[in-house]
């Protein structure tokens, strides 16, 4: 009989195909070659097709692939596709085919290997990627014949888990190794950062002037990089670093951020390159005008949002009027540079006018002997220090604390800015008598923050409690401590559908931002009280309904509201609100009485409907409300009530 393979002498037997599988994770194929001799492939007859090396079920699945069948012809090419569907299988490590003649024809043997059982899979190389994952993604495999085909899911299995978990440079890479015991071993590539670049660019995304020259940023780098979780030698993270960019966004002094990556000197890591473009970092408007209480005015005001480059914010007001000078002028660093707790502080002086709502308002009005309105002036200064008590600096903290010291020079002055210490009725006006007080206090703050959203919260709660402890000083002397404490919490509700959000059956807070708001506030005043810090009830952040102050002077007060806060659609929503305030018959023991004298009511409740307008500054407020006195009114401001 000819041979299979070539028109020489020598018999069937003599030639053997074998194929080693080099490449654990793919299937191997080593082709052979072509004859040149041979004009035309040529076939035999097969009289039998045996598999060797595997029993039972393994057998079985070899079977199922064969193409090879007694009493049917073969080619050397059906030979080699058979061996390829062997392999393809993924249970085999070495698949041999034996040709042999017999007299009812070929026999064609196919000897085969199969892969080891595996054991365990290893993985080197991995940060991030957790035993469990690894264990959760094989152990089903674990105890049986290590088959390929599998071995490849499960490492697709690993390749998604970095994916979806925003590990987008992570990958298994190179080839599986096995070993004889049925241990696998995977080598991952997992991205990590080397290190974090920050480059200046235009609006254009240029990183060049017009001379060809790198753009030289004003901020400094470390104001990005601090505000940063990632890190060289921390796994590159796509989530994170939108985290990332968001929070440096949100720093006010960027107009874009962007982030590009190139390789690093060791191959498996990754440079990362934020690319900066700044926005304008100071504003500068003057005005001027003519007021009845000022007469002719000239005023400016200066911010700038980036200060030396640092984030650090300064800011000037300031008016000239026929009257005098008033300004307005803080200084606030929003991290002290070096500091681990993201500690800041304000820095501020000051010297103000206003007409206090202590003496304002009420039935009767009670004006000074000149028949002016009373002018409270303060001029002063103080140092604010606020820390966030979490471990993260970069994560929000529930908890917030704050501490300072201020100082104030308070006197009661006319519209010529002269002393009146008095009103028309002889009741002191200052606690020292004398139209002057001096008060240095000690301010304390906490705040606990569960809210979901700080301008429109619609789930959670938040506490602030304020202690200003004073310090006895020049005149007057006070010693006191004004004590503030309020609560409010949010109950998210699908009581109206207007909006289409509103009407999904699973609708987010975003998308229908809904509920039923309750706050409550008390106060009170320990030792001595200056008038003019009475506590002022009624207005539209107390009771709507009421003027501002016309409710009451109180030393001590209690304060609740409920609130139904309900979108309308696009940009505007709705509110139904119930407001009541009590002074806790304190008004009295104000010095003066100046709730009293001017018959304010001391008690009282508002109800009525608002409409809130959103815009980049947060929400617009326009409630109409209604008293338990029968008065109305129409009180705008910007955010939320509580």
């Amino acid at each position: 009989m000819k041979n299979l393979y070539s028109l020489s002498g020598s018999i069937a037997a003599s030639i053997i195909l074998t194929f080693l599988h080099s490449v654990p994770c793919a299937i191997a194929q080593e082709t052979i070659p072509d004859n040149p001799t041979t004009e035309a492939e040529k076939s035999v007859l097969v009289g039998e097709v045996v598999v060797s090396g595997v029993e039972g079920k393994l057998q079985e699945e070899v079977y199922k692939v064969l193409r090879t069948q007694p009493g049917k012809t073969v080619t050397r090419s059906q030979l080699q596709e058979d061996i390829n569907a062997i392999f393809a299988t993924g249970y085999f490590a070495d698949v041999r085919a034996i040709p042999e003649d017999t007299p009812l024809g070929v026999r064609v043997t196919f000897a085969v290997k199969p892969n080891p059982v595996l054991r365990s899979v290893q993985v080197q190389g991995n940060q991030v990627l957790p035993a469990k994952v690894v264990n959760d993604s094989f152990n089903h495999q674990y105890g049986s014949i290590l088959n390929l085909r599998q071995l490849q899911e499960g490492i697709n299995k690993l390749n998604k888990w970095y994916q979806d978990n925003g590990y987008v440079l992570a990958q298994v890479v190179e080839s599986p190794r096995v070993a004889a015991d049925g241990t696998v071993t995977l080598e991952v590539t997992e991205g990590v950062v080397e290190d974090i670049q920050v480059r200046f660019v235009n609006l254009d995304g240029e990183d060049k002037d017009a001379a060809g020259k790198p753009i030289r940023g004003q901020t400094q780098k470390y104001i990005i990089t601090r505000e940063m979780q990632l890190k060289p030698g921390v796994v590159f993270n796509r989530n994170s670093v939108q985290k990332d960019l968001q929070r440096v966004f949100g720093l006010g002094i960027f107009q874009d951020l962007k982030v590009s990556l190139n390789p690093g000197q060791d191959p498996r890591k990754v440079i990362v390159v934020v690319n900066a473009t700044e926005g304008k970092s100071f504003s500068l408007a003057p005005s001027g005008g003519f007021s009845s209480s000022n007469g002719f005015f000239a005023a400016g005001s200066f911010q700038a949002k980036n200060w030396a480059g640092r984030n650090q914010k300064l800011g000037t007001e300031v008016q000239w009027s026929q009257r005098g000078l008033l300004f307005d002028a803080n200084f606030t660093d929003p991290w002290i540079a070096g500091d681990r707790f993201r500690t800041s502080y304000t820095v501020n002086g000051f010297r103000r006018q206003t007409i206090s709502r202590i003496f304002e308002g009420g039935d009767q009005d009670v004006e000074l002997p000149n028949g002016d309105r009373p002018r409270i002036n303060r001029t002063g200064g103080g140092i604010t220090f606020t820390r966030p008590l979490s471990k993260n600096p970069l994560e929000k903290s529930e908890w917030v604390a704050s501490a300072g010291l201020q100082y104030q020079r308070i006197s009661i002055r006319d519209a010529d800015g002269k002393l009146s210490p008095k009103d028309e009725l002889g009741n002191n006006l200052s606690f020292s008598g004398n139209g002057n007080d001096d008060l240095l206090t000690l301010p304390l703050g906490l705040i606990r923050d569960r809210r979901n959203d700080s301008l429109r919260p619609t789930q959670g709660s938040v506490l602030r409690l304020t202690s200003e402890q004073s310090i006895p000083i020049g005149e007057a002397s006070i010693l006191s401590n004004k004590l503030r404490g309020s609560y409010s919490f949010y109950l998210p509700t699908r009581l109206t559908r207007l909006t289409q959000g509103c009407r999904k059956a699973n609708s987010t807070a975003q998308e229908c931002p809904q509920a039923i708001a309750f706050n409550f506030q008390a106060g009170t005043v320990i030792g001595d009280l200056p008038p003019y810090e009475a506590f002022s009830l009624g207005g539209a952040n107390s009771v709507r309904g009421y003027e501002e102050g016309n409710l009451g002077s109180a030393r001590s007060f209690l304060q609740a509201t409920a609130e139904y806060r309900f979108p309308v659609f696009s940009v505007v929503s709705g509110a139904l609100f119930f407001d009541a305030a009590s002074d806790l018959g304190t008004s009295s023991s104000v010095p003066g009485n100046p709730g009293g004298v001017r018959g304010k009511p001391g008690n009282g409740f508002g109800y009525g409907l608002g409409v809130r307008v959103q815009s980049p500054l947060g929400p617009i407020r326009l409630d109409y409300g209604l008293n338990d006195e029968g008065e109305s009114r129409i009180q705008f401001g910007i955010g939320e009530r509580f």
